[in-house]
């Protein structure tokens, strides 16, 4: 009798262990452990808040997790790095098209980086993001690991920790506090303390410029209402007078037009006159000559008479 519970006791130990062992086969074929491969990304800055099971993520989307998290001091450039151990699942990225074996690197070419980046403000846990950064600088670390390393990117917050680390704020404290005495001395001196009855008195120039415009455009309404007034009167008579006008001018054109045909009217018949060839002509240069044999014949008998006057009696000397 007692060797019959004995067996079922050991019969149900192997019922149970065959049980656990599918179990745990499902487990790891469900969860496509046998699929994972092992990265390793090196962080030069503060990994407070990442822990061992942290997610591994591309835009979002989980693709592992964090398994080890080491410390390692570089003995030559006294450097501390935070060395990342993660599981990479690459059954979480369906592939389409076809696929080359330089795949990983034509990624990072492309700025396939690690980042650290916050899962919750509150808790302030963090996680690593796989995303691109088009331009980042691709940078190995020089690590004993035989694991594919994934080249890293600073987070956000460590940028600005790194900008602010270079900014000097004693030098700024000191900037400041010379700004201050400087603006000390300028207040605390003469041009600045009478700025306020430099200013009155601007002001009270000012009103009195304004009241004397005011009064001399009161002063010159009336008279620009005036001169406009004769200005539209004398306008309205322009417009009245220039049909008058314009006919005036029109009749003197006419006038003078008819004047310029007799003018060149005459100017042919004085050319028609003074022509080489023309009857007036001819006549003109016998009657010239006539008078010139005339006017010699005159002055033969002026001589005559000059040396003999007694030839109007007894005619000329030696004729009978």
């Amino acid at each position: 009798m007692s060797e019959k519970p004995h067996t079922v006791a050991i019969g149900a130990f192997v019922i149970g262990a065959v049980l656990i062992a599918l179990t745990t086969l499902l487990f790891v074929l469900g969860s496509g452990f046998g699929t994972r491969e092992k990265v390793v990304m090196v962080f030069d800055g503060s990994v407070t808040g990442l822990n061992v099971g942290a997610p591994l993520a591309i835009r979002g989307v989980r693709v592992g997790q964090v398994t080890n998290i080491e410390l390692i001091l570089d003995s030559d450039t006294v450097e501390l790095i935070m060395m990342v151990e993660a599981d990479f699942d690459p059954s979480a990225i369906h592939l389409r098209g076809s696929v080359n074996d330089n795949l990983t690197e034509e990624l990072l070419a492309r700025g396939l980086r690690a980042q650290l980046n916050t899962q919750s403000l509150l808790t302030g846990l963090l996680y690593i993001q796989l995303d691109f950064h088009p331009g980042s600088e691709l940078v190995l670390r020089d690590i004993d690991s035989p694991y594919f390393q994934f080249p890293t990117v600073p987070s956000d917050l460590e940028r600005i920790t790194r900008k602010l680390q270079n900014i000097d704020f004693g030098q700024l404290a000191e900037d400041a506090e010379r700004m201050v005495e400087q603006f000390n001395d300028m207040v605390g001196s003469k041009a600045f303390k009478s700025l306020p009855e430099e200013a009155n008195s601007a002001l009270n120039s000012l009103t009195g410029l304004s009241e004397e415009l005011r009064a001399q455009l009161a002063s010159t309404g009336p008279k620009l209402d005036i001169v406009l007034d004769e200005t539209a009167v004398t306008v309205t008579n322009a417009n009245d007078q220039l049909p008058k006008l314009s006919a005036l001018v029109e009749q003197n054109l006419a006038t003078l037009d008819d004047a310029v045909g007799a003018f060149e009217a005459a100017m042919q018949n004085v050319e028609g006159l003074a022509s080489h060839d023309s009857a007036t002509l001819y006549q003109l240069n016998r009657a010239l000559e006539e008078l010139a044999r005339a006017g010699r014949s005159l002055q033969s008998l002026a001589r005559t008479l000059e040396e003999q006057p007694e030839a109007l009696l007894h005619g000329k000397s030696g004729e009978k």
